[in-house]
């Protein structure tokens, strides 16, 4: 089910705040990068003042000596700013790195500590278009950007500074272009900041349909709506496509004005200067300064304004970056302690969105060591009668408890190693297959991980592997099938040895046989915890101590598998078709 609740984005005094932060955390290397760019600076006006010193010289007659001088001078000089702009330019990437690095700490960090509730609410596209698109922007923005801004503006204030210095009446023609690149400059920025927001979101849209389409192809392909999909992928990419239109069409505003107002300084010093030292108030020399110093504030001017425009972008996704922070905690952990390991719903209700319930006044005690099978048709309330049952989600009214506890209202990270969700859904990490399954419990030794993968019967196949349970898998390296990373996944589980475990259609992409061979070796190895199993496949409810069936949101039908086929209902309809398939 997708959603339309977004996760929020940071306004602008809070990425301010965050820029701060990082930019005090790390002054010392910020402080040294800006050093050696001034010294790289002061060296590269060298060059300009001795030319105009040569011109004024051979104007007024000089010697071979002299001239020899000041060109091993300028050499000199621009040696000594290659490696200073060398050293600066190695000292920038590094300080970005570092900057970088820490951010992405940070984010990963607070991202990993939102509430499932929440993430399932907002859908994947945002995050993962945060995770990877908003990511990347700032990774761009803090290695290249920053180090480039302080070049540019240390060398154009600079610049100014020595040409008004050469000659303050000539110097006023650098400022021709001032009004032009004001104008244009102020205009770009007050439209820039939402035009970019805007792109970025249309982004996370287009992730999110892509992504949604992709996981729900078998679902897509059974009831033909790949032309809905596509309908719905056009929406988005129009979207996107609108939204990048209008960001270039300002940037198409933005350059040539700004083009224009580079080489306008230029002209003015030339045609000024001419008439200056045409009336002997300044000197060919100073002429020739100054106009190399107009050439030489081309570029950092440029380099300026085009990173201007990507700092826009990297300002927008700074902001949906650390919006992150600003998620509402969806529970309020106490310090009430469960008196046993009994879950007990209460007249739960549970509405993705506001009055639109799919979950009514389920009531259901859950006893230690008790196995449920929970079935039902699609889309009668299972899954989430699950994650109710797992504390993901806190239910819209009543209640469903741990030993009298609520639940929501156990930390976190006690829930999380008392109650485990396993889906369907899985997902292989990068690292080898020890490392998947450590997941569980950090602390586990080799041989409780290979006892849990011989209790998934996944030990097999994974000393078939070419360096065993230390064979690098997940992207980029050995790639599993979906059954295999489903045991991985169950391993995982079995390791982090859970008192109470919801099992969504967690053998859902094993063979029947063998999902049944391996529900029977689970059975030994989970003997004394509560399972709760949603499923499909029937002989799972034939197992059990209990059957709940859910339709339409309720608990129509409890009972054991035998008292529940006397009953000649609900459940023996679907076991006797499931029977006959």
């Amino acid at each position: 089910m997708s959603s339309t609740t977004k996760l929020p984005v940071a306004g602008a005094l809070a990425v301010r705040d965050e820029a701060s932060r990082l930019i005090r955390h790390h002054r010392r290397g910020l402080g040294l990068v800006i050093a050696l760019y001034i010294g790289s600076a002061v060296a590269g006006l060298a060059g300009p003042l001795l030319l105009g010193e040569l011109v004024d010289a051979l104007s007024a007659g000089t010697t071979r000596g002299f001239v020899a001088l000041v060109s091993l001078a300028m050499l000199g000089f621009l040696i000594v700013q290659s490696v200073l702009r060398r050293y600066a330019v190695r000292s920038g990437m590094v300080f970005g790195e570092r900057v970088f690095a820490e951010l992405r700490e940070d984010f990963m960090r607070d991202m990993t500590a939102l509430p499932l509730s929440t993430v399932e609410k907002a859908g994947t596209g945002d995050l993962v278009a945060r995770t990877t698109n908003d990511i990347e922007a700032v990774s761009h923005t803090v290695r290249f950007g920053v180090p480039q801004v302080v070049v540019s503006v240390v060398t154009i204030v600079l610049t100014l500074g020595v040409a008004v210095l050469t000659s303050p009446v000539l110097s006023l023609a650098l400022l021709v272009g001032l009004p032009l690149l004001w104008a244009v400059t102020r205009w770009y920025l007050g439209r820039s900041a939402r035009g970019y927001m805007r792109e970025r979101e249309t982004y996370a849209v287009v992730n999110g349909t892509i992504t949604e389409t992709i996981e729900g192809a078998r679902t897509v392909d059974a009831l033909g709506l790949g032309a809905l999909r596509r309908e719905e992928l056009d929406r988005a990419l129009t979207g996107s496509f609108r939204a990048e239109r209008y960001t270039l069409w300002l940037r198409s505003v933005l350059f040539p004005a700004a083009d224009i107002a580079f080489w306008l300084p230029a002209a003015a010093v030339l045609l000024w200067g001419g008439w200056l030292a045409g009336q002997g108030i300044v000197t060919p020399g100073a002429v020739a300064t100054v106009a190399l110093f107009a050439v030489r504030l081309i570029d950092p001017v440029d380099l300026l304004i085009m990173w201007t425009d990507e700092i826009q972008v990297g300002a927008a996704s700074l902001a949906r970056i650390v919006g992150i922070k600003d998620v509402e905690p969806d529970r309020t952990a106490t310090t009430a302690e469960p008196v046993n390991e009994d879950i007990v719903v209460a007249g739960a209700s549970y509405a993705y969105r506001e009055g639109h319930n799919v979950l009514h006044g389920v009531d259901l005690t859950l006893v230690r060591g008790e196995r449920l099978a929970v079935v039902g048709p699609s889309g009668a309330g299972k899954s989430t009668l699950g994650r109710l049952i797992a504390g993901i989600h806190p239910p819209t009214s009543g209640s469903v408890t741990v030993g009298g506890v609520p639940l929501v209202d156990r930390p976190l990270d006690e829930l999380r190693r008392e109650v485990a969700l396993v889906t369907q859904e899985h997902h292989v990490f990068v690292g080898s297959v020890s490392d998947n399954v450590r997941l569980g419990r950090a602390d586990a030794p080799d041989a409780e991980i290979e006892d849990a993968l011989r209790s998934v019967g996944a030990l097999d196949w994974v000393e078939q592997l070419p360096e065993g349970a230390g064979t690098e898998v997940g992207s980029g390296a050995h790639e599993l099938t979906p059954a295999q990373a489903q045991e991985l996944a169950l391993a995982r589980l079995i390791l982090a040895d859970p008192h109470t475990l919801v099992l969504d259609e967690a053998t859902s992409l094993i063979d029947p046989q063998a999902a049944r061979d391996l529900e029977r070796s689970l059975n030994a190895v989970l003997e004394g915890r509560t399972v709760i199993a949603i499923a499909h496949r029937l002989h799972t409810a034939h197992d059990a101590d209990r059957v709940a069936v859910v339709e339409e949101g309720r608990i129509v039908e409890l009972g054991s598998h035998e008292e529940l086929i006397i009953l000649d209902g609900a459940y023996a309809s679907l076991w006797n078709s499931w029977r006959s398939e």
